[in-house]
């Protein structure tokens, strides 16, 4: 242990490590000291889940809180989950029995009484969403000033969660706002357990801080990793007895897989989750084996997923569980003997989250990937019979596994539904201000840095105009006569869309919550078991159902939005041209690899920038990710030629032209040795904008829409990026 640093810590952490059997520090922890206590700057910690990021956080911040007691709330810790809130509530509570500093968490969920308790004598730590933060702000200005006059740390976990998220924006304003209330700047610590370009998060932690920020490197040594990829097929076209039984296989043998181990498996969707625990299930009962399947996402109710996870750290029982994003991020749950993958994720971001599931205390780390691949038997077209999702896989675990690359998190420097949303709550909490002071306040916000002040008149007068915002006799600004319904409701709190749910209850037990509403006599899966609905109560939005046995589907409305980088679409391209053995792949998948390999080759696709399709019908492959390749799919509409990207995570586009593949290929390299100018570009018409960008954005409909499609090429869009990668190629 390093003996330096241990001197250093609070003689309640010194116990803490001596009772727990600590022999020593981490590395990740040592820096972490020497940061926090030899200097002022921020703090990023990068390492994987269970490396002991959060203990390195805390154990230099409660030593100074210990030595020097502030007169508020003295750190903020930022989660953007209840669940992850609560799971570090209980370890930071051991860590604190004796050193007389309180930790507080608020959200939700969480006791009124300790809420009021912590507002009338702040103090400690308090543990906090950034919704219940937003809230805090809009409605008890005076009691935040109290609570934190002086905050020293502000404790930010999963930042990589909050870089990709409209949230992380509303982050970084609330944190402002906190910031010119109380006239100081607290410093920042940053955890998260996958970042690709640590620069791009230093900048984002500091935002608005005007301060530096520490990355300590830690050699936390190579993890052992078993990795195994298995196929099973099924033939489209084929009766329903053959697809039953080919899902029949797969669910057998993840079965077989997970006897006696503690699983997570993770599944693309909530839908496919629930399909598949429900068939674990009836298997094991078949089998006479335990009833050990759960379920967990963001539609089960906050009792059962809190159970599941209470069980897989404590039972004695060797609980599998299904889960989609939610058990990514790193709640508490223990050791397990293996994670579980069906289907590729969605990027390599994805795989390093989930496969940081496992290999936990020195286990090694286990994945397996598993999918059902549909067989298209009459399939005639050249690019038909490659599975992109397959290869797209083997890139993802190359790039990881060999490189420890991780796509990089961009800035979003054009959010006008968040300008819209920081408007709105300013107007709500101050009341009436004049249209300079109005832009002053909004436009001085670090995350709103590149809008012109052009921008945001527009933005006003359309808030005026549709009586978000009114125009006082005075000439002032306040929220209007329809802004009152949207900032008085407390969904307003919330950055991120909540779809209309119908309530799912068994008797007065909760179960979860579905998106649409199944009549009575109709079955549906949820929690992994099997329901019937007995009853709705359309004015409370509830469902009342039964328990029944058996299988059944249930079915949400799926808004999936993918995105590859150039990095991720090159690796896939030299997967197909190189002769590489994985030795995790199955003899199924290394036949199939071969098979899509040879395909590849002889199309020319990887060869060619340019493939002929059918008369008139052409692919172009520029291998480039999906922002370029949205933008040369543009400049081709400029150009009068009919484009289209068949799916989201497609890697070519396909084109209708009247002419030969040289010169089709001889006008893109035109394209791309002039300049141009996005915004001169024909976008077809506002719903494109929309089906692509904006409708995943909450509070975007009340943005004009040139401002909308202005964020779309600024932030999304990247013809720099298009001509740089696609002269690489050359």
């Amino acid at each position: 242990m390093s003996q330096d640093v241990f001197a250093r810590l609070a003689p309640f952490i010194q116990d803490f490590i001596y009772y727990n059997k600590w022999t020593e520090l981490r590395g990740i922890q040592v820096a972490a000291c020497e940061a926090i206590f030899d200097t002022d700057s921020n703090l990023l910690l990068s390492s994987g889940t269970a490396s002991g990021k959060t203990e390195a956080a805390f154990l230099p911040v409660l030593t100074e809180l210990f030595d020097d007691p502030p007169a508020s709330v003295g750190v903020l810790y930022i989660s953007p989950l209840k669940a992850l809130i609560n799971d570090q509530f209980k370890r930071l509570d051991h860590l604190l029995m004796e050193s007389n500093i309180p930790v507080t968490k608020w959200h939700g969920d969480a006791s009124q009484s300790e809420k009021n308790k912590l507002m009338k004598q702040p103090d400690g730590i308090l543990q906090i969403t950034p919704e219940s933060l937003e809230s805090l702000l809009l409605n008890r200005q005076a009691s935040c000033y109290k609570m934190f006059s002086d905050l020293r740390y502000v404790i930010i976990d999963e930042v990589h969660h909050f870089m990709r998220d409209p949230r992380g924006i509303q982050v970084l304003c609330v944190l402002e706002r906190l910031q010119r209330l109380t006239g100081h700047v607290p410093r920042r610590i940053g955890l998260s357990a996958t970042l690709g370009d640590i620069s791009l998060a230093e900048d984002w932690l500091n935002t608005g801080t005007g301060r530096n920020c520490v990355s300590p490197v830690t050699d936390e040594g190579k993890k052992s990793l078993r990795l195994f990829v298995q196929r099973f097929v099924r033939a489209s076209g084929d009766d329903d007895s053959y697809e039953a039984s080919s899902h029949r296989e797969h669910n057998e043998y993840l079965f077989k897989m997970t006897l006696d181990k503690k699983t997570i498996i993770f599944t693309n969707s909530r839908e496919e989750t629930e399909f598949l625990m429900s068939n674990l299930r009836e298997i094991a009962l078949e089998n006479k084996a335990p009833d050990v399947y759960r379920v967990h996402h963001g539609n089960i109710s906050a009792i059962l997923r809190e159970q599941t996870e209470d069980e897989m750290k404590s039972s004695e029982d060797k609980i599998v569980t299904g889960a989609t994003v939610t058990l990514e991020l790193g709640i508490d749950i223990g050791s397990l003997d293996q994670v579980v993958q069906v289907g590729a994720p969605g990027n390599v971001s994805s795989f390093a989250q989930r496969l940081g599931r496992t290999g936990r205390r020195g286990q090694v780390s286990q994945l397996l990937f598993t999918f059902v691949e549909e067989i298209e038997v009459t399939a005639n077209d050249t690019l038909g019979p490659i599975n992109w999702n397959f290869i797209r896989l083997i890139a993802i675990i190359e790039l990881y596994t060999r490189e420890r690359w991780i796509e990089p998190l961009l800035p979003h420097n054009h959010s006008y539904s968040l300008l819209y949303h920081q408007t709105m709550g300013y107007l709500k909490s101050n009341g009436e201000v004049s249209p300079a002071k109005l832009a002053e306040e909004m436009l001085s916000m670090a995350s709103f840095a590149m809008i012109t002040q052009e921008d945001f008149k527009i933005l006003l007068a359309h808030l005026i105009d549709i009586e978000h915002v009114q125009k006082t006799e005075r000439g002032g600004l306040i929220v209007g006569r329809v802004g009152e319904k949207i900032v008085n409701h407390f969904h307003f709190y919330t950055v991120f869309i909540v779809p209309e749910y119908y309530l799912v209850k068994d008797e007065n037990r909760s179960i979860g919550t579905v998106d649409k509403v199944y009549p009575v006599g109709v079955r549906f899966s949820l929690a992994g078991m099997t329901w019937e609905t007995v009853d709705i109560n359309t004015q409370s939005k509830v469902i009342f159902v039964k328990s029944v046995p058996g299988i059944s589907e249930v079915d949400w409305d799926v808004d999936f939005r993918g995105e590859l980088h150039t990095k991720l679409v090159r690796k896939v391209q030299s997967i197909l041209i190189g002769d590489d053995d994985y030795p995790y792949l199955s003899e199924s998948c290394k036949e199939r690899l071969s098979e899509i390999r040879y395909l590849a080759r002889n199309s020319g696709i990887l060869t060619e920038l340019v493939t002929p399709l059918a008369n008139r019908h052409f692919a172009i492959f520029p291998w480039i990710g999906t922002r370029q390749l949205f933008t040369l799919h543009y400049t081709l509409l400029d150009r009068g030629i009919k484009s289209k990207i068949p799916w989201d995570t497609c890697v070519y586009l396909e084109v209708l032209f009247d002419g030969t593949p040289v010169e089709l290929e001889a006008l893109i390299r035109d394209i791309l040795s002039k300049d141009l100018n996005l915004h001169s570009l024909p976008y077809p018409d506002a719903s494109e904008v929309e089906n692509r960008y904006s409708r995943y954005i909450k509070y975007s409909e009340f943005v004009p829409s040139r401002l909308l499609r202005k964020q779309f090429i600024e932030d999304f869009l990247d013809f720099d990026g298009l001509r740089r990668d696609m002269r690489e190629t050359e």
